[in-house]
C-alpha cells in the first residue's frame, strides 16, 4: 500500500457494557446473561444469587447481552419482558454507566498510546486514522498491508493489557468499509478490507449494514426489491434519486460501491451535556416528591461531574419530563454566567420545573447544559448582582400537582 494511501481503522469493543460486567463476575462466562433495568437492585445479588431474567416484572429495556444470550434473539433495546420469554433462565444484572464510562476512558486512552489520531464515536467504539503511521504502511513478507495488520494487532493487545476487554477492528481505505469490517468477525475479529474486496465480501450484505440506512430506509429499499448491498450497487443512481431523493440517493449509490471520503474528525465541541432517567415505575409529583427531588438532585451532580471533567460550562439549563401518557415537555433557562456548578444547575433547572403543569404521573426525568464554552476561556467576570428570575405565581385556584413546587428552591 502506497504512503499516500489512506487506511482507516474502526474499533468497536465486544458486547461491551456485559464484558464489563463478566470481568467483574467471571464465572459468569458462557452463559447468557442480559444487562439492564435499575441499579438499585445490585445490592441484592452481591453474594451471587443472581437474578434470573425469567423474574423480572417491569418496562425496562435491555441494554446489552452476552453474546450467548444474543443467539437466542435477545438484542439492545428489546424490552426486557420480551426477552424474558426467549431466555427466561438468562441471568439479569443492572447497567453501571460510572463503570461503563471509567473502561470507556482506558481503552480510548490505551488507543492513543500507539495511534493518537482517534475519531470518539460513543462510549465503545472509535475511529482511527492511520494514514500518517509509517509502520502501518510497511510491508511483512509478502503481505503489503502486513504492517497494519501488526499495528492493529498491537492496539488490540493494548486494550485488553488495560481493561481485560476485547476488541474487534476493521480496516479499509474509508470510514464506512472500516464500520463494516469491524463488525464481520467479532468478537475478537480483526478484518481487512480492501477497494478490491468489495464485490465478493461486501454485496452480499443485507443493505443495513451500511451504517446510515436505519429501519425505514431498509423497510422502503426491501419493498422496492433491494435486500443486499450488491443489489443496491446494481441500481441505477437516477432511479435511486427518484425514489429517496438527491442527496440519500447518491450517498446510498456511492455507499453501495464501497465509496467514503469523510475524514476522521479528531476534535469536534459538543453542543450539549444531558443526563436521564426512566424510572421502574411512574411517580407522582407530589406523593413521590422526595424520591424525585434526590434523583434530580443526582442528575444535576452528574451533568455538572461530566462538565467538570471534560473542562466545559454552560448558560442554558433545561429539563425534560415525560409523564404516564407518554408526553414529553422541555423547558430551559439561560443564566447570565456560564457554570458547572451542580447547585446552580439544580437551581436553575427547579425553576425549569416551575414552568410545567405537574398534573400526571412521571416516568423520565432528565437535566441538560446547552450553550457550552471552554470553561479555561472563561475571562473573569463578578457573579451576577440578581438572582435567577423567580416565575410568577400560579393563580390561586390552580390545581395543587400545578403549583406545588417539585422540588423547593434552596436559600
Amino acid at each position: 500500500m502506497p504512503p499516500a494511501s489512506r487506511l482507516i481503522a474502526h474499533l468497536d469493543m465486544d458486547a461491551f457494557y456485559a464484558s464489563v460486567e463478566l470481568l467483574r463476575r467471571p464465572e459468569l462466562r458462557g452463559r447468557a446473561v442480559v444487562v439492564g433495568g435499575s441499579r438499585a437492585r445490585a445490592a441484592r445479588f452481591e453474594d451471587g444469587h443472581w437474578p434470573r431474567l425469567g423474574d423480572y416484572a417491569g418496562r425496562g429495556v435491555v441494554t446489552t447481552a452476552t453474546y450467548e444470550a444474543r443467539a437466542r434473539g435477545i438484542h439492545s433495546g428489546m424490552g426486557l419482558m420480551k426477552a424474558a420469554a426467549l431466555a427466561p433462565d438468562a441471568v439479569l444484572l443492572p447497567a453501571d454507566f460510572d463503570e461503563y464510562r471509567r473502561l470507556s476512558r482506558a481503552f480510548k486512552e490505551a488507543v492513543a498510546e500507539l495511534a493518537p489520531a482517534i475519531e470518539d464515536r460513543g462510549i465503545d467504539e472509535i475511529y482511527i486514522d492511520l494514514s500518517a503511521e509509517a509502520r502501518a504502511h510497511e510491508p511483512l513478507g509478502h503481505d503489503p498491508l502486513g504492517g497494519a495488520r501488526a499495528l492493529a494487532q498491537d492496539i488490540r493487545n493494548n486494550v485488553r493489557a488495560a481493561t481485560g476487554l476485547s476488541c474487534s477492528i476493521g480496516l479499509a481505505p474509508n470510514k464506512l468499509l472500516a464500520k463494516i469490517g469491524s463488525d464481520l468477525e467479532k468478537p475478537g475479529g480483526l478484518t481487512v478490507l480492501t477497494a478490491a474486496d468489495v464485490p465478493q465480501r461486501i454485496w452480499p450484505l443485507p443493505v443495513r449494514r451500511i451504517n446510515g440506512i436505519g429501519p425505514k430506509a431498509g423497510a422502503r429499499l426491501d419493498a422496492l426489491g433491494v435486500q443486499t448491498i450488491g443489489d443496491l450497487a446494481a441500481c441505477a443512481p437516477d432511479w435511486l434519486v427518484e425514489h429517496f431523493g438527491r442527496t440519500q440517493g447518491l450517498w446510498m449509490h456511492r455507499s453501495a460501491h464501497g465509496l467514503d471520503d469523510r475524514p476522521v474528525v479528531t476534535h469536534s465541541d459538543p453542543v450539549s451535556m444531558s443526563r436521564e432517567t426512566t424510572f421502574e415505575r411512574d411517580l407522582h409529583p407530589r406523593h413521590d416528591r422526595e424520591q424525585l427531588g434526590a434523583l434530580f438532585t443526582r442528575l444535576c451532580e452528574q451533568v455538572a461531574a461530566d462538565l467538570q471533567r471534560k473542562g466545559w460550562v454552560g448558560r442554558t439549563i433545561g429539563i425534560k419530563l415525560r409523564f404516564d401518557d407518554f408526553r414529553t415537555v422541555t423547558r430551559d433557562l439561560t443564566i447570565e454566567l456560564p457554570t458547572a456548578d451542580a447547585a446552580l444547575i439544580r437551581r436553575a433547572g427547579g425553576l425549569c420545573l416551575k414552568r410545567v403543569s405537574l398534573n400526571r404521573r412521571l416516568r423520565l426525568l432528565g437535566v441538560r447544559v446547552g450553550t457550552l464554552s471552554r470553561a479555561d476561556a472563561q475571562p473573569p467576570r463578578p457573579r451576577p448582582k440578581r438572582p435567577l428570575p423567580v416565575p410568577s405565581p400560579a393563580p390561586a385556584d390552580a390545581p395543587l400537582t400545578q403549583t406545588l413546587p417539585l422540588f423547593p428552591d434552596e436559600s
